[in-house]
């Protein structure tokens, strides 16, 4: 294993760990009820998490609304497509190919409105970063741009 390929792979297990955070020390697992502070990492569940953020129960509809696909596409285009492919192939951020399969809705839809808490403080997103190196930096979407925007995922997916 060269050098580089060893290096990247103590960042991942550090930061998979909790242990290599940059911003926030590992959790306290002395008092796992206590309240999440500042200073503290939140460690996501990975496919089951929901992320940091007011959305808790996202519905879905089926089929997909295409008035929200049309305009998430339309706010892709606008505020997203600079860094983000719609393959799974990363540009600046990582592709958006399957992320409906890799993440729950609302885990997208806090990220997407609540970017900065989640990359000091959601495990997960704070591991996209060990890839993509580059941290995202806040779109101002509302809760209804939000959505659209996850509705457009969805068909990029090819959920119906």
């Amino acid at each position: 294993m060269g050098h580089k390929s060893l290096l990247t792979a103590l960042i991942i297990a550090l930061t998979v760990y909790g242990l290599g955070s940059c911003n926030s020390p590992a959790p306290k697992e002395n008092n796992p009820s206590a309240p999440a502070t500042k200073d503290t990492v939140v460690i996501s569940q990975g496919l089951n998490s929901k992320g940091i953020g007011r959305f808790t129960d996202v519905k879905l509809g089926h089929p997909l609304d295409e008035a929200m696909v049309s305009r998430g596409q339309a706010m892709y285009l606008a505020k997203c497509m600079a860094c983000h492919k719609l393959t799974g192939e990363k540009l600046v951020g990582p592709g958006w190919k399957g992320v409906t399969d890799r993440r729950t809705p609302e885990w997208i839809m806090n990220f997407a409105t609540n970017t900065q808490v989640m990359l000091d403080k959601d495990l997960v997103a704070q591991s996209e970063m060990v890839t993509c190196v580059v941290r995202m930096p806040n779109q101002d979407l509302n809760d209804g741009q939000a959505r659209e925007i996850l509705e457009f995922m969805r068909k990029n997916d090819g959920k119906n």
